[in-house]
C-alpha cells in the first residue's frame, strides 16, 4: 500500500510509514496536475493546508482509503465527498494543545504587563516606567469558556500561577474537573461576573458565533481582560471596541480574527489591545507532534489497527447501515432536542431500547444520539466515530439498555438525560415510510414530525391558547406546518408541538412567552 505525503513533513513521518510496511511517495508542494495523475495509485495521502483535496479529485478514485490531514482543520478536504466515497478523513487535534495554552497564559501575562506596548516604546527611545505600571496574576480570578483539551491545560497553569479558576462548559462533569483545580460555574452569567480575566476555548459554530456580545460586557467586572486564542467570530469584535473604548474592559489579546489577516480592523487601532498573527499552535515542538500523530495514524488506518481521529463515517457494513439509517437519524435528532431542551451542565445519558430494534447493531443509533447530544455546543466534526470519545472523556456516564418487553410500537427509543439542574426524557420511533416521530416528551404523549425549526411550548391547557399561539405566528407571518398537542388530563399541564417553515424570530418567542398560561417556550433547530 502506497502513502502520499503531499506537504512538507519532518523525516520522522516517512520512518513510521515504512516501518509500518508502507510504501511513501514523498511529494511535499505537489501540484494539482500531479496530483490529479497520482491520487488514484494510493491508499493514503497525508497534507497540511496547502494541499487541497476536492471531490473532484476524488471522483474516480477507489483505491484511496484514509485523509489524514496534520493539525486540527480540515477545510481544505472536501470531507462530505470523502464519506460518499468511503474515505476516512483524520485530523490531529491532540498535538497542538500544549502549545496553544503556552500561548494563552503568554498573553495572559503580555496583559498584566503591558509587555509590547512596553517594548515598543522602549525602542521608541522612551523610558515610560509609571505608564506601564501592570498588575500581577497572583490571586487574580481566572475564567475559562470551555473546558476541553487546551481549556484544562490552561486551566494546570493557570493554578500553578496561583489563580483561583472557575470554568463554565455544559459538556462536562464536576469529577473530571476536580482534577484541575477548577470550580464550575452554574452558567456562563457567573463566570463573567466574577472573573478577572476570561479566556475563550470553545470551537466556532451556530451555536458560539457572537458568544460573547455587549450585553456580556455589561455583567462584567470593570477592568476585565480578555484572551481569544480560539477562533474569530466568538467574541463580538464590534462590540469589544465599544467595550475597550468606554473603559469597561481593560484590554484583549487576541490571535484570532473574524477575517484574517485582520486589515482595517478597528481593533488593532487601540493601545489595550495585543494581537498575533493566529500563533496559538506555530511552535515546533507542536508542528513536529502534529506530523508524527499524522504518520503514526495513517500507518494504523491502513494496517487495519483502526482508525483514531476520524471527522467522518467510516465505512460500516453497508447493508446494516441501510436498515438502521431511519432510527441513527431519529436518533440523532432526538439528542439534539434533549440538549437544546434541557438547561445545566450534561452529568449521564440513559438510553433504552424497546422492540425489534434489539435484534440490531444498536451501537450505530448510540452513537448517532451521542452525536446529536454534543453537536449544538461542539465543533462540526462530531460524528459517530468521535462522539462516544468526546462523551467519555468529559465523564458523561453513559447506561445502555435492552427491553424485550412490549410497547405499543414496534421499535421504541427513550433516552433519558441527566443534568445539574433535573432530567429530560424523550422517546421516539420510525413510522410508515421510514418517518422518524417523537411519541413522548417527559410523560406527555405526543405524535410529532422532527423537522428542521420546532417550537416546543410547555403550559396550562386552557381554552383558546392554540389559537392566541397561531395569531402570534400568523402576524410574524410564519406558517405552521405541523401541530400536534399532549397533555396528563384535562385543565392540567400540557405541551404543545409546533413546527413552522421558518426560523422564530427572538422577539416573537418572547410574545409568545407573555401569553397567559405558558410556562416554558423553547426554539429547536435540528
Amino acid at each position: 500500500m502506497q502513502v502520499l505525503i503531499a506537504d512538507e513533513l519532518p523525516d520522522i513521518c516517512i520512518e513510521i510509514l515504512e516501518k509500518a510496511g508502507l510504501k511513501v511517495l514523498n511529494k511535499p508542494g505537489i501540484k494539482a496536475d500531479e496530483l490529479k495523475a497520482t491520487i488514484g495509485t494510493c491508499d493514503g495521502i497525508i497534507l497540511r493546508s496547502g494541499t487541497k483535496i476536492t471531490a473532484a479529485l476524488m471522483e474516480k478514485v477507489d483505491k484511496l482509503k484514509a485523509i489524514c490531514r496534520a493539525g486540527v482543520g480540515v477545510d481544505n478536504v472536501d470531507v462530505s465527498a470523502a464519506t460518499k466515497k468511503g474515505i476516512v478523513v483524520m485530523n490531529t487535534p491532540e498535538g497542538n494543545i500544549t502549545s496553544t495554552a503556552e500561548h494563552t497564559v503568554a498573553l495572559l501575562f503580555s496583559l498584566s504587563r503591558f509587555v509590547p506596548q512596553a517594548c515598543a516604546s522602549v525602542k521608541a527611545g522612551k523610558w515610560e516606567r509609571k505608564k506601564f505600571t501592570g498588575i500581577q496574576i497572583a490571586g487574580k480570578t481566572l475564567g475559562i469558556i470551555g473546558l476541553g483539551r487546551v481549556g484544562r491545560q490552561v486551566a494546570k497553569r493557570a493554578a500553578g500561577l496561583d489563580m483561583k479558576v472557575i470554568g463554565y462548559d455544559p459538556f462536562i462533569s464536576p469529577e473530571v474537573t476536580a482534577q484541575y483545580s477548577i470550580h464550575i460555574a452554574k452558567n456562563l452569567k457567573e463566570l463573567l461576573s466574577q472573573a478577572d480575566y476570561i479566556t475563550i476555548h470553545v470551537p466556532f459554530n451556530s451555536e458560539t458565533k457572537n458568544l460573547i456580545t455587549n450585553k456580556d460586557f455589561s455583567i462584567m467586572k470593570p477592568g476585565v481582560r480578555i484572551i481569544n486564542c480560539a477562533r474569530g467570530g466568538i467574541i463580538s469584535e464590534e462590540d469589544l471596541y465599544h467595550a475597550i473604548k468606554d473603559g469597561r474592559v481593560a484590554g484583549a489579546a487576541i490571535d484570532v480574527f473574524d477575517v484574517e489577516p485582520p486589515v482595517g480592523n478597528k481593533l488593532l487601532e487601540l493601545d489595550q489591545v495585543i494581537a498575533t498573527p493566529h500563533l496559538g499552535a506555530s511552535t515546533e515542538e507542536a508542528q513536529f507532534a502534529v506530523a508524527v500523530e499524522a504518520a503514526e495514524q495513517m500507518a494504523d488506518a491502513l494496517t487495519g489497527k483502526g482508525f483514531r481521529n476520524a471527522v467522518n463515517l467510516p465505512p460500516y457494513n453497508i447493508e446494516e447501515y441501510n436498515l438502521l439509517k431511519p432510527y441513527i437519524i431519529l436518533a440523532e435528532k432526538m439528542g439534539s432536542l434533549l440538549t437544546q431542551l434541557t438547561a445545566g451542565g450534561l452529568q449521564s445519558v440513559d438510553i433504552t431500547y424497546t422492540g425489534e430494534i434489539t435484534r440490531r447493531n444498536i451501537c450505530l443509533v448510540t452513537d448517532s444520539l451521542m452525536v446529536g447530544l454534543l453537536k449544538p455546543a461542539l465543533e462540526d466534526g462530531v460524528n459517530l466515530v468521535s462522539a462516544p470519545h468526546l462523551i467519555a472523556e468529559r465523564g458523561i456516564k453513559t447506561n445502555i439498555t435492552t427491553s424485550s418487553g412490549l410497547s405499543n410500537f414496534t421499535s421504541l427509543i427513550t433516552a433519558k438525560i441527566n443534568t445539574s439542574t433535573g432530567e429530560t426524557i424523550l422517546s421516539g420511533t420510525v413510522f410508515g415510510k421510514n418517518e422518524p416521530r417523537l411519541v413522548d416528551i417527559n410523560g406527555y404523549g405526543v405524535e410529532a414530525v422532527l423537522d428542521e425549526h420546532m417550537l416546543i411550548l410547555f403550559g396550562k391547557d386552557k381554552p383558546g391558547l392554540i389559537g392566541n399561539i397561531g395569531c402570534v405566528l400568523g402576524n410574524k407571518k410564519i406558517n405552521i406546518a405541523h401541530m400536534t398537542f399532549g397533555r396528563k388530563k384535562s385543565s392540567g399541564n400540557a405541551i404543545t408541538i409546533i413546527n413552522v417553515d421558518a426560523v422564530v424570530p427572538q422577539e416573537c418567542l418572547r410574545e409568545i412567552e407573555q401569553l397567559d398560561h405558558i410556562e416554558a417556550a423553547h426554539l429547536i433547530h435540528l
